[in-house]
């Protein structure tokens, strides 16, 4: 191109287009390589590369029936994309939903969550001495109605005692997850979805993976007591935080409790380690 189409194409606003087209696209690729970092669909898609370098391969070495077979498995591709990644695509999509848009302007939001907490750590603090299984969850911005009308509804004021008769052994609701919501129990006996994903640690148990699983599919702040070790973790933005004692926990539910996105991206702190071993 010479300079004078180039002048041109600046006064016309094509080369700036141009560029903002390029950047977005090149933005665009990178949010959806750190959604899918860490998941299967990376594993999927590194087995549809494979089946599309061995299509080239077998016809540049006339490999007639291999190319032909290739030949028909591949049109199936993006279907069988759409069946294996579904809740990848799902996931991303609720990225660059409202969640992306309150993330990327760095809205706040502010609720006074110290009394709530208090009683939340007060109990927990038993709980793991006691090694009594628990999983609390805290709804955020990402509503959890589905995951609310799983379990039994109950509206009720966050109480250490409630919430120790709710995770009593004696009680029915005590293998479910308890959803705060907006300062109060929304619910217990809870179903939360599982984590799918291949590479978890194989210590990690059924609860564990319940709170990881939550983590995944919404920005909640999942708090799991392990019944086997006594173990306070945190699950958040699909990471296990583990070790808290009740100081770091209290401090850590505040800050993630007060501000909602902010911090999402920095939550690999708080607990004695970030691993996902329970």
């Amino acid at each position: 191109m010479e300079l004078p189409q180039i002048l041109s194409g600046i006064r016309n606003g094509n080369l700036w287009m141009g560029s903002l087209d390029i950047f977005l696209v090149a933005f665009l690729i990178h949010r959806l390589l750190l959604l899918a970092r860490g998941t299967r669909a990376v594993q999927i898609l590194g087995g549809l590369a494979t089946l599309f370098l061995a299509l080239i391969v077998s016809r540049r070495l006339h490999l007639d029936t291999l190319h032909w077979l290739l030949q028909q498995i591949l049109p199936l591709g993006p279907v069988a994309i759409v069946i294996l990644l579904y809740p990848e695509l799902r996931h991303a999509l609720e990225e660059f939903g409202p969640r992306f848009w309150t993330r990327s302007l760095n809205i706040v939001s502010k609720v006074d969550t110290t009394e709530m907490v208090t009683e939340v750590v007060r109990a927990i603090e038993k709980l793991s001495r006691d090694k009594v299984g628990a999983l609390v969850v805290f709804e955020r911005q990402f509503r959890l109605d589905q995951t609310i009308e799983s379990g039994t509804l109950l509206n009720a004021q966050v109480t250490s005692s409630l919430l120790l008769t709710l995770f009593h052994k004696g009680t029915s609701l005590h293998d479910g997850a308890v959803i705060i919501r907006k300062g109060t129990i929304a619910a217990a006996g809870c179903l939360l979805p599982l984590t799918d994903r291949p590479k978890v640690d194989a210590e990690v148990h059924t609860r564990h993976k319940a709170a990881l699983g939550m983590s995944e599919n919404s920005d909640a702040v999942v708090l799991v007591v392990s019944e086997e070790t006594g173990t306070i973790s945190l699950a958040v933005n699909g990471k296990l935080l583990r070790g808290f004692r009740s100081e770091n926990l209290r401090e850590r539910l505040n800050q993630l409790l007060h501000v909602t996105h902010s911090d999402l991206e920095n939550v690999n702190t708080g607990g004695e380690t970030s691993d996902q071993r329970a």
